[in-house]
Protein backbone atom coordinates (compact mmCIF):
# COMPACT_ATOMS: atom_id res chain seq x y z
CA UNK A 1 0.00 0.00 0.00
CA UNK A 2 1.30 3.43 -1.02
CA UNK A 3 1.50 6.23 2.13
CA UNK A 4 0.69 9.46 1.93
CA UNK A 5 3.26 12.25 3.27
CA UNK A 6 0.96 15.51 3.71
CA UNK A 7 3.68 18.53 3.68
CA UNK A 8 2.86 20.67 6.07
CA UNK A 9 4.36 23.74 3.86
CA UNK A 10 1.64 24.08 2.24
CA UNK A 11 -0.79 23.84 5.84
CA UNK A 12 -2.45 27.04 7.64
CA UNK A 13 -0.27 27.75 9.88
CA UNK A 14 -2.06 29.22 12.03
CA UNK A 15 -4.08 26.14 12.72
CA UNK A 16 -1.00 23.85 12.41
CA UNK A 17 -1.59 21.54 15.17
CA UNK A 18 -5.77 20.79 14.08
CA UNK A 19 -4.17 20.60 10.46
CA UNK A 20 -1.63 17.81 11.61
CA UNK A 21 -4.45 16.53 13.77
CA UNK A 22 -6.96 16.06 10.85
CA UNK A 23 -4.25 14.45 8.25
CA UNK A 24 -3.45 11.90 10.91
CA UNK A 25 -6.73 11.05 11.79
CA UNK A 26 -8.01 10.63 8.25
CA UNK A 27 -4.91 8.10 6.87
CA UNK A 28 -2.05 9.79 7.04
CA UNK A 29 1.15 7.32 7.44
CA UNK A 30 3.85 10.62 7.45
CA UNK A 31 3.64 14.33 8.10
CA UNK A 32 6.30 16.03 5.78
CA UNK A 33 8.39 18.88 7.09
CA UNK A 34 10.15 21.20 4.22
CA UNK A 35 13.00 22.61 5.99
CA UNK A 36 14.84 25.39 3.77
CA UNK A 37 17.22 27.80 4.90
CA UNK A 38 17.40 30.77 2.08
CA UNK A 39 20.81 29.06 1.11
CA UNK A 40 20.62 26.08 -0.70
CA UNK A 41 17.25 26.90 -2.04
CA UNK A 42 15.50 30.60 -2.08
CA UNK A 43 13.36 29.98 0.53
CA UNK A 44 13.27 29.91 4.23
CA UNK A 45 10.92 27.94 5.95
CA UNK A 46 11.04 25.54 9.36
CA UNK A 47 13.81 25.02 11.65
CA UNK A 48 13.76 21.81 14.79
CA UNK A 49 11.42 23.86 16.57
CA UNK A 50 8.58 22.57 14.19
CA UNK A 51 9.45 19.21 14.36
CA UNK A 52 9.47 19.61 18.47
CA UNK A 53 6.31 21.43 18.64
CA UNK A 54 4.79 18.71 15.89
CA UNK A 55 5.86 15.59 18.12
CA UNK A 56 3.86 15.72 20.60
CA UNK A 57 0.95 15.57 18.56
CA UNK A 58 1.23 12.79 16.42
CA UNK A 59 2.67 9.52 16.56
CA UNK A 60 2.86 9.33 13.00
CA UNK A 61 6.18 9.23 11.02
CA UNK A 62 7.99 13.06 10.80
CA UNK A 63 9.67 13.08 7.54
CA UNK A 64 12.04 15.90 7.63
CA UNK A 65 13.83 16.85 4.11
CA UNK A 66 16.38 19.43 4.89
CA UNK A 67 17.17 21.92 1.97
CA UNK A 68 19.82 23.25 3.46
CA UNK A 69 23.78 23.77 3.29
CA UNK A 70 25.39 22.90 5.07
CA UNK A 71 23.68 19.97 6.86
CA UNK A 72 26.67 18.12 9.05
CA UNK A 73 26.22 21.02 11.85
CA UNK A 74 22.40 20.78 12.40
CA UNK A 75 21.85 16.88 12.03
CA UNK A 76 21.66 16.78 16.06
CA UNK A 77 19.05 19.69 16.72
CA UNK A 78 16.80 17.44 14.11
CA UNK A 79 17.22 14.28 15.38
CA UNK A 80 16.94 15.92 19.23
CA UNK A 81 13.98 17.12 18.03
CA UNK A 82 11.73 13.92 17.19
CA UNK A 83 12.43 13.39 13.59
CA UNK A 84 11.56 10.19 12.28
CA UNK A 85 13.54 10.09 9.00
CA UNK A 86 15.79 12.85 7.77
CA UNK A 87 17.05 13.38 3.95
CA UNK A 88 19.06 15.32 2.87
CA UNK A 89 20.97 16.45 -0.48
CA UNK A 90 24.30 14.82 -0.19
CA UNK A 91 25.60 17.70 -2.81
CA UNK A 92 24.87 20.78 0.14
CA UNK A 93 27.63 18.34 2.26
CA UNK A 94 30.84 17.37 1.56
CA UNK A 95 30.08 14.94 4.98
CA UNK A 96 27.45 12.75 3.06
CA UNK A 97 28.94 9.19 4.43
CA UNK A 98 29.06 10.62 8.14
CA UNK A 99 25.64 12.63 8.05
CA UNK A 100 24.00 8.85 7.14
CA UNK A 101 26.27 7.37 9.80
CA UNK A 102 25.26 10.15 12.94
CA UNK A 103 21.50 9.91 11.56
CA UNK A 104 20.70 5.95 11.99
CA UNK A 105 23.20 5.67 14.96
CA UNK A 106 20.61 7.60 16.81
CA UNK A 107 17.33 5.11 15.58
CA UNK A 108 16.27 7.53 12.59
CA UNK A 109 16.05 6.45 9.09
CA UNK A 110 17.92 8.44 6.85
CA UNK A 111 17.26 9.51 3.20
CA UNK A 112 18.67 10.89 0.26
CA UNK A 113 16.48 13.81 -2.16
CA UNK A 114 17.11 14.47 -5.73
CA UNK A 115 17.61 17.26 -6.89
CA UNK A 116 16.11 17.38 -10.81
CA UNK A 117 19.51 17.98 -11.84
CA UNK A 118 21.33 15.09 -9.99
CA UNK A 119 21.56 12.03 -11.78
CA UNK A 120 20.90 8.74 -10.32
CA UNK A 121 24.80 7.79 -10.41
CA UNK A 122 25.83 10.75 -8.24
CA UNK A 123 24.05 9.24 -5.60
CA UNK A 124 24.11 5.24 -6.25
CA UNK A 125 26.65 4.95 -3.60
CA UNK A 126 24.77 5.82 -0.63
CA UNK A 127 21.91 3.19 -1.76
CA UNK A 128 22.92 0.46 0.24
CA UNK A 129 23.07 3.06 2.93
CA UNK A 130 19.74 4.95 3.25
CA UNK A 131 16.02 3.54 4.18
CA UNK A 132 14.20 6.40 1.67
CA UNK A 133 15.33 7.93 -1.66
CA UNK A 134 13.03 11.07 -2.34
CA UNK A 135 12.81 12.03 -5.79
CA UNK A 136 11.92 15.69 -6.01
CA UNK A 137 9.54 16.06 -9.57
CA UNK A 138 9.72 19.80 -9.23
CA UNK A 139 12.85 22.37 -8.38
CA UNK A 140 13.13 22.50 -4.40
CA UNK A 141 12.50 25.46 -2.83
CA UNK A 142 8.58 26.64 -3.13
CA UNK A 143 5.19 24.79 -2.50
CA UNK A 144 2.69 24.18 -5.84
CA UNK A 145 4.70 23.65 -8.82
CA UNK A 146 3.43 21.89 -11.86
CA UNK A 147 4.91 18.13 -11.61
CA UNK A 148 8.29 17.13 -13.69
CA UNK A 149 7.38 13.95 -15.86
CA UNK A 150 10.99 14.22 -16.54
CA UNK A 151 11.65 12.86 -13.25
CA UNK A 152 9.99 9.36 -13.72
CA UNK A 153 13.16 7.88 -15.58
CA UNK A 154 14.52 8.31 -11.81
CA UNK A 155 11.71 6.31 -10.39
CA UNK A 156 11.92 3.56 -12.77
CA UNK A 157 15.71 3.39 -12.32
CA UNK A 158 15.41 3.29 -8.47
CA UNK A 159 12.85 0.52 -9.03
CA UNK A 160 15.43 -1.19 -11.16
CA UNK A 161 18.32 -0.79 -8.84
CA UNK A 162 16.08 -2.14 -5.69
CA UNK A 163 15.13 -4.71 -6.99
CA UNK A 164 18.57 -6.02 -8.65
CA UNK A 165 20.44 -5.37 -5.74
CA UNK A 166 17.54 -6.50 -3.29
CA UNK A 167 18.02 -3.08 -1.16
CA UNK A 168 15.56 -1.84 1.39
CA UNK A 169 14.93 1.74 0.73
CA UNK A 170 11.36 2.91 0.23
CA UNK A 171 10.87 5.91 -2.81
CA UNK A 172 9.21 8.73 -1.90
CA UNK A 173 7.69 11.52 -4.31
CA UNK A 174 7.88 15.28 -4.01
CA UNK A 175 6.24 17.83 -6.47
CA UNK A 176 3.33 18.74 -7.80
CA UNK A 177 1.53 15.41 -6.62
CA UNK A 178 -2.58 14.94 -7.04
CA UNK A 179 -4.93 12.24 -8.25
CA UNK A 180 -3.65 12.16 -11.48
CA UNK A 181 0.66 12.30 -11.33
CA UNK A 182 -0.06 9.93 -7.88
CA UNK A 183 -0.60 6.89 -10.54
CA UNK A 184 2.25 7.97 -13.00
CA UNK A 185 4.23 7.40 -10.09
CA UNK A 186 2.58 4.31 -8.24
CA UNK A 187 2.80 2.56 -11.54
CA UNK A 188 6.47 3.12 -11.76
CA UNK A 189 7.33 1.85 -8.39
CA UNK A 190 6.92 5.00 -5.76
CA UNK A 191 6.51 4.01 -1.94
CA UNK A 192 5.62 7.43 -0.47
CA UNK A 193 3.74 10.39 -2.19
CA UNK A 194 4.16 13.74 -0.57
CA UNK A 195 1.04 15.92 -1.27
CA UNK A 196 0.95 19.44 0.06
CA UNK A 197 -1.60 22.17 -2.15
CA UNK A 198 -3.61 18.83 -3.45
CA UNK A 199 -4.72 18.32 0.39
CA UNK A 200 -3.86 21.72 2.44
CA UNK A 201 -5.45 24.36 0.02
CA UNK A 202 -8.94 22.22 -0.10
CA UNK A 203 -11.79 21.67 2.49
CA UNK A 204 -10.88 20.54 6.16
CA UNK A 205 -13.67 17.92 5.40
CA UNK A 206 -12.36 16.46 2.20
CA UNK A 207 -8.90 15.71 3.73
CA UNK A 208 -9.60 11.87 3.97
CA UNK A 209 -10.91 12.13 0.08
CA UNK A 210 -8.09 13.68 -0.89
CA UNK A 211 -5.74 11.87 1.00
CA UNK A 212 -8.06 8.44 -0.50
CA UNK A 213 -7.73 9.62 -3.83
CA UNK A 214 -3.73 9.48 -3.78
CA UNK A 215 -3.72 5.69 -3.09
Amino acid sequence: MIKIAPSILAANLVDIKEEVELVDKNGAEFIHIDVMDGHYVPNITFGPNIVKSLRPITKKVLDVHLMISPVAKYIDNFINAGADIISFHPEADQKSTEIIKIIKSNNCKAGIAIHPKINISDIAKYLDAIDLVIVMTVVPGFGGQKFMESEVAKIIELKKIKNEKKLNFEIEIDGGINNETAKICKTNGADVLVAGSYIFSKNKDEYKNLIDSLR
